[in-house]
């Protein structure tokens, strides 16, 4: 007994600091130290299989047996499940990509392509496997979890390219003139209240910020419809943050304030006003309102307003959208927009590296929806359509009483 505690003891002691064959070697070692039976004792003290002690005690009377450096001879080893498995790999694949590379109608088609779901399909299929293979096997095979890729940007318009051109000409003409130049825009209306806001912030460990589990519009907060005005010149923002409904009336009242708390002061000299905005939306390429509201702030303010439209499906390249309303919602990430005093106050502390301010207000006005526009008042509008695509690009002058 006293022999079979001394190689439980020296076993226990030493097999965490040793590699798989100095392991083999030393129950090979023990086993040689005891004599006959001894391959049995060893294997009972240490729990080490007999045929590992058996090849352990070759080794030790044959060290010629396994080349220097190697842990086990070529080819020894379990071997893997895909070498006797072969249509294992395949399988899993077609599970996978079941429309190109197998049976479209396959359940797994139509759900969530967990690890847990292949394996029982494969199970079910009669292959021995478990999660942690299959991850190694989607590991191999270069699968990775992917979220959706927004590319696909439906219909383009054949004028596309060349309307991105013009734009871009009318802008560098005014910039190298020293003339406003402006990207407008609504950002997404957001839900005023204790709701949870997308992104994570610093907290004590354990103690984030309560919020609501349902999204249920709060009546007597409403939402609120943030409408921007970007200076592409002096990398300025301007955040008018409405309260009532986004209309071209909205629209064209932020870009008001905007001339009268910046736009006027930092060009003085200004006659015109270019302003690049999608084809949609309250400042729609083809919204009436949007036009009237646009002529009246002509003739109040003098200047001579062209508007240029992104085609329509490209609102994402409109600048305003990544050099001023993506940093604003990186500022405010985490935390809940409780308040429109909260709102404006997150947008106007919103600055970046390369300089980028933003100024904010609170717009608390009535602007009601479903205004319609008869066709005898757009004789009010002097609107100047251009050569190019007059239906896009168009100069609204200012017009005596």
């Amino acid at each position: 007994m006293k022999i079979a505690d001394n190689i439980r003891t020296r076993f226990n002691l030493l097999a965490p600091l040793l590699d798989e064959r100095a392991r083999r070697l030393l129950v090979g070692a023990e086993a040689a130290c005891v004599g006959y039976g001894g391959v049995s004792v060893v294997s009972r003290e240490t729990g080490v299989s007999r045929e590992t002690v058996a090849e352990g005690l070759k080794e030790v009377r044959n060290p010629e047996r396994l080349p220097k450096g190697r842990v086990r001879r070529k080819g020894g080893g379990r071997k893997r499940t895909v070498l006797k498995d072969t249509t294992l790999t395949t399988d899993l694949e077609t599970l996978i990509e079941p429309v190109t590379r197998g049976d479209p109608e396959s359940p797994l088609r139509w759900t969530c392509k967990s690890l847990r779901k292949l394996v029982a399909e494969l199970r079910a299929m009669g292959h021995q496997t478990s999660q942690r293979m299959v991850a190694r096997l989607l590991h191999e095979m270069r699968y990775s979890l992917q979220a959706n890729k927004k590319t696909v940007e439906g219909s383009s318009h054949p004028d596309r390219n060349a309307q991105f051109e013009y734009i871009n000409k009318q802008v560098e003409d005014r910039l190298a003139n020293g003339e406003p130049v402006i990207s407008v825009d609504t950002k997404k209306k957001e839900l005023v209240g204790d709701f949870k806001n997308s992104g994570r912030e610093l907290r004590p460990q354990g103690c984030p910020e309560e919020v609501r589990v349902h999204d249920f519009e709060i009546k007597e907060l409403g939402k609120a419809a943030p409408y921007g005005v970007y200076d592409m010149g002096r990398n300025e923002g301007w955040v008018s943050v409405g309260t009532d409904h986004d209309t071209s009336a909205f629209a064209v009242e932020t870009i008001r304030r905007w001339w009268y708390s910046m736009g006027r002061h930092n060009y003085p000299d200004a006659k015109r006003l270019l302003i690049t905005a999608d084809s949609g939306g309250s400042n729609g390429s083809r919204v009436r309102l949007w036009k009237l509201e646009l002529q009246r702030m002509a003739n109040e303010t003098g200047l001579e307003i062209t508007v240029c439209h992104l085609p329509p499906g490209t609102s994402k390249w409109n600048k305003i959208e990544h050099r001023l309303f993506s940093f604003i919602t990186q500022n405010w990430r985490g935390k809940p927009l409780i308040s429109h005093e909260v709102i404006v106050n997150l947008i106007g502390s919103t600055r970046t590296d390369k300089g980028l301010t933003v100024r904010c207000e609170l717009d608390q006005n009535s602007y009601p929806k479903g205004i319609k526009v008869p066709e005898k008042v757009l004789t009010e509008i002097d609107m100047v359509r251009h050569d190019f695509h007059g239906d896009w690009n168009y100069t609204i002058r200012q017009r005596s009483p």
